[in-house]
């Protein structure tokens, strides 16, 4: 069984009503769930709309939370399915296509002011250019410091497969970074 993580500052969550749970929730998890969606969608507009559906399904949900994982692996676990049901949509793929010129532009344009080191600017093109399979684990394990057995938990897949994932990714990427790819 995985340890519970402890959440951030010693913040008594359980004493609080649900709007205070969510505010709480909000400010401690709210730039990192854009983030991850951000990681999936490559959009930033999206990934806020979907950071937002995610605080929203949390806060009806939060009465049923078991408190088997953290806030935190709960948070991300929402986010990923959320991810994966836009991706599958319809409506992302026709999004893709006609916003392609526009989403190119705002991705360069933030790239640009938030990475001022070349070296970082290009791991963060080549991660972002990886499958999604290999790109989601880079991310919670490197930028999000969660453990293989968290991410695993998350992901619903074994630790192994985890491991795996990240093996493939690090050689992909370092063959990538070399010029060999």
């Amino acid at each position: 069984m995985i340890e519970k993580e402890r959440e951030p500052e010693m913040v008594d969550i359980k004493y609080m009503d649900n709007e205070e749970k969510i505010k709480w929730l909000m400010d401690e998890y709210g730039q990192n769930v854009i983030m991850l969606a951000y990681t999936y969608v490559n959009q930033k507009q999206l990934a806020e709309d979907i950071a937002q559906e995610v605080f929203i399904k949390c806060y009806e949900k939060l009465d049923s939370f078991r408190h088997e994982s953290s806030y935190k692996t709960w948070l991300y676990r929402i986010t990923i399915n959320k991810c994966k049901d836009v991706l599958r949509s319809s409506s992302y793929k026709y999004l893709i296509f006609t916003d392609y010129i526009r989403s190119k532009k705002l991705i360069h344009s933030a790239e640009s002011e938030s990475i001022h080191n070349e070296e970082k600017l290009l791991i963060a093109k080549q991660v972002m250019a990886l499958p999604v399979k290999l790109r989601e684990v880079i991310i919670l394990y490197y930028y999000q410091d969660l453990k293989t057995a968290e991410i695993a938990e998350m992901l619903n897949s074994n630790i192994s497969t985890v491991k795996t994932r990240l093996h493939r990714a690090r050689n992909i990427l370092e063959k990538t970074l070399k010029g060999e790819i």
